[in-house]
């Protein structure tokens, strides 16, 4: 039987979500970084390792323990693989060569193949006019937050946009996948331990024969702290939260955070680096607002009660 879910978020639920955009968010910027000085897959490598190494510790602080069975692990594994090595791997690589507004609105798919996969392979997430009308106008207000001209350039690094829309695809599938530890009984931190641990033990091999890591120069202070953002703010601290809000919200809600990205970007920018808002800033963050109202439950039924008034 499928863990009950609430579709309309309470305004703790809605706070780690726009928690968790500044912390994933926050990922594009440190890849941006590292992608500079070292190879996708020893970043992604580093990233893990640290996540896993902190949340392990974290289970063992408060007394928890990691799951023994091989089936639980088994899944661990599977769920590592389409959340952590397939996205990790496809997005550091497309940003090597894509503007971050295009990765932006590539990731802002998201949403969209979650409701896709949600309807498919779930019980209890349908897919409604109302969802699937709200994920079209949250993407459609990311593309005007970052700027219809960022899709100009599409076609110009086909093989890394469709390596983005892949990451989106797999962190769709993720999502619903990743409700059965809830159904095992795994708490949210050790579910959040065990993938990453599963993660780091594909990815540090891998790393060590494709990249050959120890042959690179060795990087600088401001490298070292974008490893060091990833693992432990965009891994271990997100996944406490994705963990979290997984359990409540379900996979389709926790997968509007890829609409708020750009928003937290944007607003951050105009906070603490002095960057003006435009009208096309205002206008694409209503439209997200608007689609995630629609996903979120609360504008149809004030619709239904407008019209039953």
């Amino acid at each position: 039987m499928s863990t009950p879910i609430n579709r309309t978020m309470t305004a703790g639920e809605w706070g780690m979500l726009a928690t968790l955009s500044l912390l994933w968010g926050g990922s594009f910027f440190f890849n941006a970084v590292a992608v500079a000085a070292l190879a996708p897959l020893t970043i992604v490598a580093v990233r893990v390792t640290v996540g896993a190494v902190l949340l392990v510790l974290a289970v063992h602080m408060i007394g928890g323990r990691l799951p023994g069975d091989r089936g639980t692990w088994a899944a661990f594994a599977a769920m590592g693989v389409l959340n952590n090595v397939i996205p990790f791997t496809l997005i550091v690589w497309g940003q090597g060569q894509l503007a971050s507004g295009l990765a932006s609105i590539l990731n802002a798919t998201t949403p969209l193949f979650t409701v896709l996969v949600a309807h498919a392979f779930s019980d209890d997430e349908p897919m409604t006019p109302a969802r699937l009308a709200g994920v079209v106008v949250g993407v459609g207000g990311v593309v005007v937050l970052v700027g219809v001209d960022a899709l100009a350039r599409a076609g110009d690094a086909l093989g890394a946009e469709l390596a983005v829309l892949t990451a989106s695809l797999s962190y769709a599938f993720s999502a619903v996948y990743a409700r059965r530890f809830a159904r095992r009984g795994v708490a949210p931190l050790a579910a959040a331990a065990g993938q990453i641990a599963a993660a780091a033990a594909i990815m540090v091999p891998l790393a060590l024969v494709v990249d050959r890591p120890w042959t690179l120069a060795l990087p600088g202070a401001t490298v070292w702290s974008a490893l060091l953002g990833l693992g432990a703010l965009s891994t271990f601290l997100a996944y406490i939260i994705y963990y979290r809000l997984l359990t409540t919200v379900g996979s389709v809600n926790l997968m509007l955070v890829t609409f708020l990205i750009p928003v937290t970007a944007i607003l951050l920018g105009a906070l603490f680096l002095g960057e003006r808002l435009s009208a096309n800033h205002f206008v694409g963050m209503a439209a997200i607002g608007l689609g995630l109202a629609a996903i979120d439950g609360r504008l149809p039924a004030l619709i239904r009660r407008r019209i039953q008034a």
